[in-house]
């Protein structure tokens, strides 16, 4: 492996928006279209135009050949690079195949490849970017994404597990964070690409007791991969990034070598570790990469960016977690999560879902497509009161609705299938609503254990009868006992007090609602709802409603 050069903080922000931007030569221009893995090698074409001259500004004539160069995801130029990889003629396509195996050398599943010309010894790049899309390819677990009856999902108390099965839970998200388990002294160690990593052991096996507790149980789990402030791996948090005081999370960072041979190596180890292929440490299917990116100043903190800047940081970083994860579990599933603000003025530390999404989805295009996809939390605006229906003017019908919650969740999905959003097989991508819930508590009112209910039904069949959603995960099993202190009691049971652990304590009115939900049973059990609510028929207000139009 070559040399890697570190580049410096002030650099790296000023080009990460667009790799070559402002580059322009007269002569050829390249578009590479496809980059895949096929069997042991990796394949790359494209297609070239030219123009008159064949000389850049400064008038000097290239060789007449086209040069492949990778970069990895902190390299920003080939100023000084002669190392390409492969050459052609400029008589011959415009097409490159590079030997590849997995087990040797992973580097060319996370670099992106170039096309340069030679103009006087110094290699000028003249194509797009483009990454491997099929990182999938290479991976020893090629199981199909299983299905399941049910989009009812629930945050559980690992303790409380049969409680939830009795429930009929088929989803659950689990928090993975990285500062938790790996540490310098770990007794757990990983070898991965020529380097020894560490691990907690104790922890990282408190992770498989979880995550087998769930998965053999065949509730589909979500692994949200979460990157605390790490004193001891300081490599992880982007250049130049200092602690806040007030940021949950940081965004990982792939910014240095360093700190992109640290990512790959956690994520590869945890999509190995929980890819399905021993029960013994249980199976994630899902992989949400950071928590509600657009509100970066609390739970993604790089620093402050413009939009176009922020995104193509993360970007960079997410296609590194993808490959890892989709080279060891070919049908998982990668997701970026946002909240509910979903047109809003775009600052330096937050920023509109919806911009986000669209410029996300235009700066994947550039290097190539690959299976995105989105994981939403549509909460009531506010927190403390349960009734998301009632009339709210940050929630509209347009697209340019300033939120976008339960009230208007098509607005999320009929925004997704437009021709611009669509996957590589022109299909809707992934969207699971992966945390929300509705209290039970009011501050002004008191309880309202019958609106909880009654907003938990209502949303459920928005859910249920809205065909590009596949899950629905409340929060939670049992109330957090701080949460329920400022009126956020989100559990379908209340907590025993003075206990020190969260357990259930009492049932609330939701509780039985919850569990036939998904069932005929549900007509019966939430026909006292509609008053609540206002309604005649729940297929007054639920579009396409899964029990006909009777009810």
């Amino acid at each position: 492996m070559r040399h890697l050069k570190w580049m410096k903080a002030a650099a790296l922000t000023a080009v990460f928006a667009c790799l070559f931007a402002g580059t322009v030569f007269a002569g050829d221009s390249a578009d590479l279209s496809s980059c895949v893995v096929d069997g042991n090698q990796i394949k790359i074409t494209g297609s070239v135009s030219s123009t008159e001259g064949g000389a850049s500004q400064g008038g000097a004539a290239d060789d007449g050949n086209y040069y492949l160069f990778d970069l990895m995801p902190y390299e920003t130029s080939l100023e000084g690079r002669t190392d390409y990889m492969a050459s052609v003629s400029k008589t011959e396509p415009l097409s490159f195949t590079l030997p590849f195996d997995k087990r040797q050398n992973e580097d060319p599943l996370f670099a992106r490849y170039v096309v340069a010309v030679n103009r006087g010894g110094r290699y000028e790049p003249i194509s797009n970017e483009a990454y491997v899309t099929n990182p999938e390819a290479v991976s020893d677990y090629q199981k199909p994404f299983p299905e399941v009856g049910t989009k009812k999902g629930l945050n559980i108390e690992l303790s409380m597990l049969d409680d939830a099965m009795s429930l009929g839970v088929k989803h659950t998200a689990v928090n993975i964070s990285v500062r938790e388990f790996l540490e310098p002294n770990g007794a757990l160690t990983y070898n991965y690409n020529g380097k020894t990593y560490r691990f907690n052991k104790r922890r990282v096996e408190e992770y498989d007791k979880t995550i087998r507790l769930f998965s053999n149980k065949g509730i589909i789990v979500t692994g949200i991969i979460l990157n605390g402030w790490n004193h001891a791996h300081p490599e992880l948090l982007y250049p130049g990034v200092r602690e806040t005081g007030t940021s949950q999370y940081y965004m990982f960072n792939t910014s240095t070598p360093e700190g992109f041979e640290t990512c790959r190596a956690v994520m590869s180890f945890l999509a190995e570790r929980y890819n399905g292929s021993d029960p013994d440490h249980g199976q994630v299917l899902n992989w949400i990469i950071g928590n509600e990116i657009n509100n970066q100043e609390i739970w993604n903190y790089t620093g402050p960016m413009p939009l176009e800047q922020y995104v193509a940081v993360y970007e960079r970083m997410f296609r590194v977690m993808y490959a890892s994860i989709r080279s060891e579990n070919a049908n998982a599933r990668v997701y970026f999560s946002t909240d509910y603000n979903w047109v809003q003025e775009n600052k330096t530390l937050s920023y509109g879902a919806r911009d986000l999404i669209d410029c996300f989805s235009n700066q994947i295009k550039k290097g190539g497509q690959i299976d995105w996809n989105l994981a939403y939390h549509p909460y009531p605006v506010n927190l403390q009161e349960p009734e998301f229906w009632l009339e709210n003017e940050k929630v509209t019908d347009s697209a340019d609705s300033r939120v976008v919650n339960f009230k208007n969740l098509h607005v999320l999905t009929d925004y997704f299938q437009r021709p611009e959003l669509l996957n590589r097989e022109g299909q809707v991508r992934h969207i699971i609503l992966s945390e929300q819930g509705f209290t039970s508590k009011s501050p002004s009112r008191g309880n309202v254990e019958k609106e909880q209910a009654a907003a938990f039904a209502y949303a459920y069949f928005l859910v249920d009868s809205n065909p590009y959603i596949d899950s629905f995960i409340l929060s939670r099993q049992v109330d957090n006992p701080h949460e329920a202190s400022l009126s956020m009691a989100f559990g379908l049971w209340t907590s025993r007090p003075g206990s020190g652990v969260i357990t259930g304590f009492d049932r609330k009115r939701i509780y039985p609602i919850f569990q036939v939900i998904d069932s005929r049973k549900a007509l019966k059990e939430t026909e006292y709802l509609k008053a609540v609510i206002g309604i005649n028929k729940w297929s007054d207000v639920v579009p396409d409603f899964r029990w006909g139009t009777n009810n």
